[in-house]
């Protein structure tokens, strides 16, 4: 299964002696292969490139019903609105700093119509089994709200003190189903982890993390070793940046060990690629442009660029 919150990660290659990435050559394999919108992702956070090239690239995926769809989300081809382009779109707008009202505004009326009973979002919409889609892109019965895609999309948008009775619902699912995790999957807890980073309440988001906290260290999700094979979820997935709060769960060598396995592999073509299944080849060509331009933007940030 593969949630686009995941980093870039390979077993490092034995011939690969650099420790500082080939920027050249990551430009080349973007131009080569990489989707408009993940071009001018590079070019604005690399480059000094305009906010209206990033806004215009993402709003090319926008639907008339204010969602996004139309395979932002490389796993999932439908044209229809889903909630993983969805956040994909608030992660680019946010993260670039790039970030549109009116975009905005149309994904959290999307959210509000399409919202389970309780709150939040589905992971998937059961209309994108007509389209092509990657194998785990399966609705669950019954609509339960999800809790990486809720948490993803409300951390982003509390990260931009936005105001939407969504955020206020799906802040409140949030809350009532972390309390209720017993068998932690990695995925739902990306979502926790990005809940917590950036909601409101500093005192109880705090507190939840230091409960959660074993359910993450001591559940097996987490592969220490950087060399592990498989579709394994490093440190770098729960705590990508310095100021994560996830960062508290590991030591400053695991996370150097696991930045030097992210800048080691670089392929010789110039980009880095994922470790879940490659079901399409169309998906596996944009998830490689994606995850160049968010490779380098996460070494940047922890200081190896």
């Amino acid at each position: 299964m593969a949630v686009s919150f995941k980093t870039a990660a390979l077993p490092v290659r034995c011939d690969e002696a650099m420790t500082t990435p080939d920027i050249g050559k990551a430009v080349q394999f973007l131009a080569a292969n990489a989707r408009v919108v993940d071009r001018r992702r590079y070019e604005r956070l690399f480059e000094g490139g305009g906010a209206q090239p990033v806004r215009d690239a993402v709003a090319a995926y926008r639907n008339p019903d204010g969602g996004f769809g139309q395979a932002l989300e490389p796993d999932g081809r439908a044209p229809a609105s889903q909630a993983a382009a969805v956040e994909l779109a608030l992660r680019i707008l946010h993260e670039t700093d790039v970030w549109d009202q009116a975009l905005v505004a149309g994904a959290c009326a999307w959210l509000e119509a399409t919202a389970p009973a309780e709150g939040g979002v589905v992971f998937v919409d059961a209309d994108a089994g007509a389209w092509p889609h990657a194998p785990w892109w399966v609705p669950e019965e019954g609509r339960p709200p999800s809790l990486v895609m809720t948490g993803l999309i409300a951390g982003t948008l509390h990260a931009r003190d936005v105001q939407h009775p969504w955020l206020d619902r799906a802040t409140g699912v949030m809350w009532s189903r972390i309390g209720q995790i017993t068998e932690p999957t990695a995925y739902d807890m990306f979502g926790v982890l990005h809940f917590l980073q950036d909601v409101p309440d500093r005192d109880r988001a705090l507190a939840v993390f230091n409960q959660i906290a074993p359910l993450i260290t001591d559940s097996g999700i987490v592969t220490l070793d950087p060399g592990a094979p498989g579709e394994v979820h490093s440190p770098l997935d729960f705590a990508p940046l310095p100021d994560s709060l996830g960062r508290a769960l590991f030591d400053e060598a695991t996370i150097k060990a696991h930045l030097d396995h992210l800048a080691h592999a670089q392929l010789g073509d110039g980009g880095w690629t994922f470790n879940w299944l490659a079901w399409s080849p169309a998906a596996e060509r944009d998830w490689r442009g994606y995850l160049t331009v968010d490779a380098l933007r996460l070494l940047r940030a922890n200081g190896r660029l």
